[in-house]
């Protein structure tokens, strides 16, 4: 069946959802788990007068990113162990969060991906897009949504 699952985390109660359900369904199969967190970059403004941020501000506040997004990664991992499930957690620094969750699981091998939607529907989709549509539409593996 599936070897490795890949897991996105974003600290979110529906994030938390699609864990358990990620490593329910690894415990059971004998699945290895490999969490995810993207960490975006610092924002730059291009608008003329715009508030100037020195480069060692934004390295250090997409240091302090990096590394809240590793412990929410490893947080998934323990979990995982916990149920006797070998997982490992990883960070990817993008701004394009589906594209980093596809990328990851290409590179690491992944035969799933077990992910949660907040199903919007109609204008909220229109307006505040979404991730998980965007990884099922591009991937080429199976994608688990959970609700």
């Amino acid at each position: 069946m599936y070897k490795k699952i890949l897991v996105p985390t974003d600290g979110s109660a529906l994030s938390r959802k699609a864990v358990r359900g990620a490593v329910e369904l690894a415990a059971a199969v004998g699945a290895e788990v490999l969490a995810v967190h993207v960490v975006p970059r610092y924002p730059m403004s291009y608008f003329e007068g715009g508030i100037t941020v020195s480069a060692s501000e934004i390295a250090r506040v997409e240091k302090q990113w990096a590394e809240h997004g590793q412990a929410l990664a490893e947080e998934v991992s323990k979990a995982a162990e916990k149920a006797g499930v070998k997982a490992r957690a990883t960070t990817v620094r993008s701004d394009l969060v589906a594209d980093a969750l596809l990328a990851a699981a290409r590179k690491n091998k992944c035969d799933l991906i077990v992910m949660a939607s907040h199903g919007r529907k109609g204008i909220k989709r229109l307006l505040l897009g979404s991730e998980t549509q965007h990884v099922l539409t591009h991937g080429t593996i199976p994608v688990l949504v959970l609700r």
